[in-house]
């Protein structure tokens, strides 16, 4: 079998919201916190870049990172509960994932992630849907105006897949709202990788569109895993009205094996992915919440063959749809 690539660091992890709380408006007084300067992405180094599409048939890959950062404090002593797009270090940390899921997502195509300012893990553990929506509006803001940018820099032409890990993921729900629909006729697929999409999204926009096989176009692929469905994280999956098997490609509960050895079987009455006969130690448990029970931290790393090839697949049918 092919190597796994997996990710044990727990700053790799982050939990998540419902959508439907992501853009409140703000009441009361609010704490006083550090927030640190907002991103040019003009700046092509606010980009992990790897182009790899010379012959011109892949396609361009908007990926985002999930979160890697704890609370921090300034030199004069204020919180931030942000990450610094400018600080070498914490752009360190989101090019380790960077650099492991361009491994396959870049194989013949273009790939492009912004550095942004991401929640911390200690914002997302206060569970604290007031906190964490007021806070995480800094972060959409960072990847739709570099999505915006990513949209100026490329060849409208060409077709695009959006990816996203946890915190990622739900900047892909965020980012199917923003977008347009010109633009969403070159979209090849969105990859909702540990994240939830709810009924309110779906209802609130028709771009959002459940992948039904392995080669259906402009559609959305979300999955979450767990050992068993006792260990549903709310703030994850609960709610989420859409799930694939990244494995066969199937909807139904029909089981498929990976690796020889791991068994995933997706549960249609959750929408998560059980899976039976994997221990998933190497994934330590996230401030006593994520990695207990459910594998938040397996989702890019143990599909990444069916990523892969699924990739390259829906980007050839969309081509030959397109004419391209």
């Amino acid at each position: 079998m092919k190597k796994q690539v997996f990710f044990a660091a727990a700053a790799a992890t982050v939990i998540a919201v419902a959508a439907a709380v992501l853009w409140p408006s703000d009441s009361g007084q609010l704490p006083a916190e550090f927030i640190p300067a907002e991103p040019d992405y003009a700046d092509p180094a606010l980009w992990y870049t790897v182009e790899n599409d010379s012959a011109g048939l892949g396609a361009d890959v908007f990926y985002v990172p999930s979160t890697w950062e704890f609370d921090w404090q300034t030199p004069d002593g204020q919180t931030s509960h942000y990450a610094d797009a400018y600080n070498e270090s914490h752009r360190e940390h989101m090019s380790r994932e960077l650099k492991a899921v361009a491994a396959y997502m870049a194989e013949g195509n273009n790939f492009y992630a912004p550095f942004y300012r991401h929640i911390t893990l200690d914002s997302w553990a206060t569970l604290n849907e007031d906190t964490i929506a007021r806070r995480v509006r800094v972060a959409m803001g960072d990847v739709c105006r570099a999505f915006d940018a990513f949209l100026r820099r490329r060849d409208a032409s060409r077709p695009f897949v959006l990816a996203g890990f946890s915190q990622g993921g739900l900047a892909v729900v965020r980012l199917l709202h923003h977008m347009d629909d010109a633009t969403y006729r070159q979209l090849v697929a969105a990859y909702v990788l540990g994240y939830r999409v709810t009924p309110t999204d779906t209802a609130t926009c028709r771009r959002i569109r459940a992948a039904r096989d392995s080669m259906d176009t402009g559609v959305t692929i979300c999955y979450n895993s767990v050992k068993d469905v006792r260990y549903i994280k709310p703030i994850v999956a609960d709610s989420c009205i859409m799930c694939i098997n990244p494995v066969n490609w199937r909807t139904d509960a029909t089981p498929a094996t990976l690796a020889d050895t791991i068994t995933v079987t997706l549960d249609t009455a959750h929408h998560v992915l059980v899976l039976s006969n994997y221990a998933a130690t190497e994934y330590k448990p996230i401030l006593g919440i994520l990695n207990v029970g459910d594998v938040h931290g397996c989702e890019p790393w143990l599909y990444s063959e069916c990523l892969r090839r699924n990739i390259a697949l829906r980007i050839r049918q969309w081509r030959k749809e397109n004419g391209k």
